[in-house]
């Protein structure tokens, strides 16, 4: 059993049948992280120049024809940003940030071989955002990001790649904090559920016998 499969209680996450507050029994302080404000970005980029590093197996033999190229997690690195107030607008700033996206190309080499490589890609972000008024916590800019690229050509000069990229870039003011929130108790968990190959299930569900001709109508096989 999960959360989901077959686990019957109202301890679980799910929808709430009812009244939503029945069950509540306590306020309770949780770490979080709070989310002032987001915004996504989603753009194609094309002729992207990737610079390949760290090639699994070592020492591949060029040149290298492209396969695919996709981000390697969602979390982006925020190398530099950079916020001004607006002042005509209360509470507001433009955010200006430069997000690095992991990358992994995958690519054969000229014997056939199959491999793969590590990149960088960089995009800058120049937005419109809530920001909190400064605190003893400081507020952070974090963001979210996804990268693929279906076609690529490799650059026999300079042993890179030329892409065309689908990025998706969220970016996020957030701060770490205790937040109070009304809470059913704890999350009961169901018992795991061994995972088992029932290649007989199917055939098991047939009956021992078949069936008689006693109800087709038809007088048995007299003529």
């Amino acid at each position: 059993m999960s959360f989901f499969s077959n686990f019957q209680t109202d301890k679980c996450p799910g929808p709430i049948s009812g009244n939503p507050l029945g069950g509540l029994n306590e306020k309770v302080c949780i770490q979080a992280q709070r989310v002032f404000d987001a915004c996504i970005k989603q753009s194609q980029s094309d002729g992207i120049v990737l610079n390949i590093t760290d090639p699994v197996p070592a020492n591949p033999t060029y040149p290298l024809t492209f396969i695919s190229a996709r981000s390697t997690t969602s979390a982006g690195v925020v190398t530099a940003f950079q916020v001004d107030r607006l002042p005509d607008r209360a509470g507001c700033a433009r955010v200006q940030a430069t997000v690095d996206i992991p990358v992994e190309v995958v690519y054969t080499d000229a014997n056939g071989v199959e491999g793969k490589a590590t990149s960088t890609v960089t995009v800058s972000e120049d937005v419109i955002l809530f920001v909190p008024q400064p605190s003893v916590m400081p507020y952070e800019v974090q963001s979210v990001v996804s990268a693929v690229s279906p076609e690529g050509t490799f650059n026999a000069s300079d042993n890179t790649f030329t892409v065309d990229l689908c990025i998706t870039v969220i970016l996020k003011i957030i701060i770490s904090v205790d937040l109070l929130v009304p809470s059913y108790g704890y999350c009961l968990i169901p018992p795991a559920q061994e995972y088992t190959r029932e290649v007989c299930a199917g055939f098991f569900e047939l009956p021992l016998y078949p069936q008689g001709n006693t109800d087709c109508g038809c007088n048995g096989c007299n003529k």
